[in-house]
């Protein structure tokens, strides 16, 4: 049977009476857009991540979109943002007829290269949107310092990382906004597209709801242009069902990190595979578990044989944002070598709370063969969170 990297019906299904309870509970109240189940959400976020405002979005893009938008980002304007991502944190800048500039990343966290960045700051620069990259924080102490050193706003893209913690704080309250994502794949994953914003300021709350719903305030009287922005009430109600449960998927995919770290170790130390990590001070939810497989053409060489084994892998991210074709114009291809090289090693290997004890030691063993490990990996027992 084939390890999948994430089984979205194992995690749902066993929630179905409750699921199916939330759907009814909507289907008869009538009300389907912006009721009580998204407004409730909406304050459960905020308080995880640590901010006085949440504001339910259709999708994590467009939580990207609506924050920029709200900041009066525009034409003419630059922003950072890294290379070494998904689309979408680019793409949503692009999108409003700003320059993305893209940064390249440090090689032990997958995160923001701040000393890169520093280089690429330039009088149209107007914000930093850095990336907490498979549920790991980037350095938000280092990173608010250069923001307030450049004037710069910050917009955190915590669409990975909901729950992450940066020197005892949550992700997403930390910059001037901070965007999530529901999409199934992530750690609250919802049944469709779905998404949050959130801040501190009141009066950019105040605008960013309003830009939500076509820029109007009140109903019909419009006094900027927004978006349809809004996030579903039954997608909210489904996801308050799941909610509860976050802690616990948390709780087993550090379990997962864990054990991975403790019966991969002989393998990193030979040189043939890099680990991610956890630096003190942070808190990671491990959205993937993105090892590094050095020399030419060798992660691919890895991941074949693991999809003969049955192990299912993916590359999170195959192309670093400046080679994209569709940003070929902004002549920046080359500009992140670090991201460039990455892309060459990633590999992204099953952590989701649902992995069985045998499915992992599956993968174990798949990947200690595929690497050519001398010896079978020790399937002693490790300790536990």
């Amino acid at each position: 049977m084939k390890i999948p990297l994430l089984d979205v019906n194992a995690q749902n299904l066993p929630l179905e009476t409750e699921l199916k309870a939330a759907f009814e509970k909507v289907l008869r109240s009538g009300r389907f857009i912006l009721g009580p189940e998204v407004s409730e959400l909406e304050g459960k976020i905020a308080e995880m991540a640590g901010a006085r405002h949440a504001i339910g979005v259709s999708s994590g893009t467009d939580a990207l979109l609506l924050a920029l938008m709200t900041l009066g980002i525009g034409p003419g304007d630059e922003v950072l943002c890294p290379a070494f991502t998904f689309f979408a944190t680019a793409g949503s800048i692009s999108r409003i007829g700003a320059r993305p500039v893209f940064v390249d990343s440090l090689e032990e966290t997958f995160n923001i290269d701040l000393q890169d960045a520093a280089g690429k700051v330039t009088k149209r620069t107007k914000a930093i949107v850095p990336v907490h990259l498979f549920g790991l924080s980037a350095d938000m102490r280092a990173l608010t310092a250069f923001a307030e050193e450049h004037k710069l706003a910050v917009i955190e893209d915590d669409a990975q990382a909901l729950g992450a913690e940066c020197h005892g704080r949550p992700v997403g309250g930390i910059g001037d906004f901070g965007t999530f994502s529901f999409f199934p794949s992530k750690n609250l994953g919802g049944f469709g597209d779905g998404g949050m914003v959130v801040c501190n300021d009141d009066q950019l709350a105040e605008k960013a709801r309003s830009l939500r719903s076509h820029g109007s305030k009140p109903k019909y009287f419009h006094h900027s242009v927004g978006g349809n922005f809004r996030l579903d009430e039954l997608q909210a109600a489904l996801l308050l069902v799941k909610l509860p449960y976050l802690k616990t998927y948390t709780d087993r995919r550090r379990e997962n990190a864990m054990l991975y770290r403790e019966r991969l170790g002989e393998l990193a130390s030979s040189g043939s595979l890099i680990l991610p990590i956890e630096p003190e001070g942070f808190g990671h939810v491990w959205n993937q578990y993105t090892i590094r497989i050095p020399g030419a053409g060798e992660r691919d060489r890895v991941r074949k044989i693991l999809e003969q084994e049955g192990v299912a892998t993916e590359i999170y991210y195959p192309l670093p944002l400046d080679a994209q074709e569709c940003f070929r114009e902004l002549g920046q291809k080359g500009s992140c070598p670090v991201a460039e090289r990455l892309s060459t090693e990633v590999l992204s290997i099953p952590i989701g709370p649902e992995l069985t004890k045998s499915d992992q030691e599956r993968v174990l063993q798949a990947l200690s063969s595929a690497i050519g490990a001398d010896q079978p990996l020790s399937s002693a027992e490790s300790p536990r969170l």
